[in-house]
């Protein structure tokens, strides 16, 4: 198919990203927030985390938000622009603060992790279809949105009703659900998220999220509920990944290519429904139609459990991007999720492609043997630079 569309504009990017990224403060040491002496500044944005793992791997990228007109609003362009991604579309908002937040050094998933946000009344939570700029937003191949914009304000939950509607030439729009509770400010998050995740082309939740947000539970379940998506990304944590290809026998590398995801010609399947067999719930196979693939994941000795989910979203476009094949493209995800599980903080280079790629290769119980520890991704590159060195 031919089309004209924001991939023929001169500043086309392989992904723009939209969402507030915050100056994020962590302890110097454990212990709860009251206890804690001091911190160090960081970044931290789902959003952002994605379009700088995708830019530190060469692809072009660009963000777009809000941020003050203060020093920390300098730090999070200055610091962003530093991985290569495009900041030109940023705004400065000299009326309202850049949000900022403070975490300790325990993992989410403990009941001891305490985070505290500053970021109510923020310039991105005021970002809206009037005052970002559109064609910026829509000059990618990819689109990324996340739930946790929607969940800012009301001006953001229109902006991604905006960037998700139906119309011809629309960039792929990828979506990750980041179901956050705290966010919301009433009951109709779930309803939300789920609408919004059926107008995407590419959707990544985690399975807890699915149970946690709509009380679904299992992919085959999931897979019922979401037969819209064209790619539908399951993440099992240790379990590894499911990918639905729902576009199977089409090429949604051409799309990309072509610059379009959900117009109006290519309307949602409301009655798909894709039923997979026992042994995909257990984390096997494929299912009957041959359009679900899952990926296990590597095992990892981890250091911070913050940022895997933004990183494996990143592996996960850059394999699609790439046009490899799905198992590839989880593989990727997984890898570039232990890149972020073995770094202190939100960021954490990815690893160099020739090395995920060597380890993406690798058959099936060779895989399922890896472990990936501290320091592998900067291993793989010491050892490659002795090899060029006489």
């Amino acid at each position: 198919m031919t089309t004209s569309g924001p991939c023929n504009a001169p500043d086309v990017v392989d992904v723009v990203a939209l969402g507030e990224s915050m100056v994020t403060f962590l302890p110097s040491r454990p212990g709860r927030l009251a206890d804690v002496p001091s911190f160090d500044r960081g970044i931290g944005g789902a959003e952002s985390n994605v379009a700088c793992a995708l830019a530190a791997a060469g692809h072009a990228v660009k963000w777009v938000s809000r941020v003050g007109a203060d020093g920390f609003g300098d730090h999070l362009v200055e610091t962003v622009g530093g991985y290569g991604v495009d900041v030109s579309a940023v705004r400065r908002d000299p009326a309202r603060p850049t949000g900022v937040y403070f975490r300790t050094a325990g993992d989410r998933a403990t009941d001891a992790h305490e985070v505290a946000y500053y970021r109510a009344g923020s310039a991105a939570s005021v970002m809206a279809p009037g005052n970002v700029d559109l064609t910026a937003v829509r000059a990618g191949r990819i689109l990324h949105l996340s739930g946790i914009t929607a969940a800012l304000s009301d001006d953001c939950l229109a902006l991604l009703w905006e960037l998700t509607a139906p119309r011809p030439n629309r960039p792929l729009v990828s979506f990750d659900v980041n179901f956050r509770p705290g966010l919301w400010r009433d009951t109709d998050g779930p309803r939300v998220l789920l609408d919004l995740a059926r107008r995407a082309d590419i959707v990544f939740v985690g399975a807890d999220e699915a149970r946690d947000a709509w009380g679904v539970r299992g992919t085959r379940a999931l897979a019922a509920a979401l037969p819209e998506p064209d790619i539908l990304v399951v993440k099992q944590g240790g379990g590894g990944a499911v990918a639905f290809d729902r576009g199977a026998g089409e090429d949604i590398g051409e799309d990309i290519d072509q610059g379009f995801g959900k117009g109006v010609d290519r309307g949602f399947d409301q009655g798909a429904e894709y039923g997979v067999d026992r042994d995909l719930d257990r984390g096997l196979g494929k299912d009957t139609d041959g359009t679900a693939t899952h990926a296990p994941a590597p095992h990892v000795d981890v250091v911070a459990a913050v940022g895997a989910g933004d990183a494996f979203a990143a592996g996960f476009l850059s394999g699609t991007l790439r046009g490899l094949p799905l198992r590839d493209r989880l593989r990727h995800g997984h890898l570039w999720a232990a890149a972020a599980l073995t770094a202190p903080g939100d960021l954490a280079p990815p690893p160099a492609r020739d090395h995920a790629d060597r380890l993406v290769a690798l058959d099936d119980d060779v895989w399922g043997t890896l472990r990936l520890g501290p320091g592998w991704t900067q291993a793989a590159k010491r050892a490659e630079e002795e090899v060029r060195t006489p």
